[in-house]
């Protein structure tokens, strides 16, 4: 059987159309996760966490030392990474400048914060992608087994 270009095309053309409907404004789906959206906005932690992030962006003190440790810390790898020795003066202050920011509440709640944000995104999007992958919705022994965990070890596991 030859398959000529103009097939391919409407081949590739008809998954882009059946794509596209499920994006829709008016699909199930983007409904489905306007309603997702809407429940994690409207969720009580999720409100402190951002709570959190914006007494954070609003103290100049709190984020010039936490982009101050940042890059020192990048500097670190930066040298670490391309073999040079790194003095033992420059790792003790960088130590001591992580030891104060992580002593400033409003850094440290902000990195708390932040890291949860991105466990939140992360498992979401973990779980829409295994949707994808089985066709179907993933059970807690599909999460446990994609996340290396079985029954009791990894994250959702029983043995916590």
């Amino acid at each position: 059987m030859k398959v000529d270009e103009s097939t391919i095309a409407r081949s590739a053309s008809y998954a882009y159309l059946t794509t596209m409907n499920l994006l829709e404004d008016d699909s199930v789906v983007m409904s489905k996760v306007r309603d997702l959206c809407a429940g994690i906005a409207q969720d009580q932690e999720y409100q402190d966490l951002l709570a959190q992030v914006e007494k954070f962006l609003g103290d100049d003190e709190a984020r010039l030392s936490y982009q101050s440790v940042h890059e020192a810390g990048q500097q670190l790898n930066q040298k670490r990474q391309a073999g040079l020795e790194l003095p033992e003066s420059e790792i003790a202050a960088f130590e001591q400048a992580r030891a104060q920011l992580l002593a400033n509440p409003v850094a440290s709640d902000f990195m708390k914060a932040q890291q949860s944000l991105e466990t939140i995104q992360m498992t979401v999007s973990r779980f829409v992608g295994m949707t994808l992958e089985l066709g179907r919705v993933p059970t807690p022994e599909d999460i446990a087994q994609a996340s290396g965990g079985g029954c009791c070890g990894g994250e959702g596991g029983g043995g916590g």
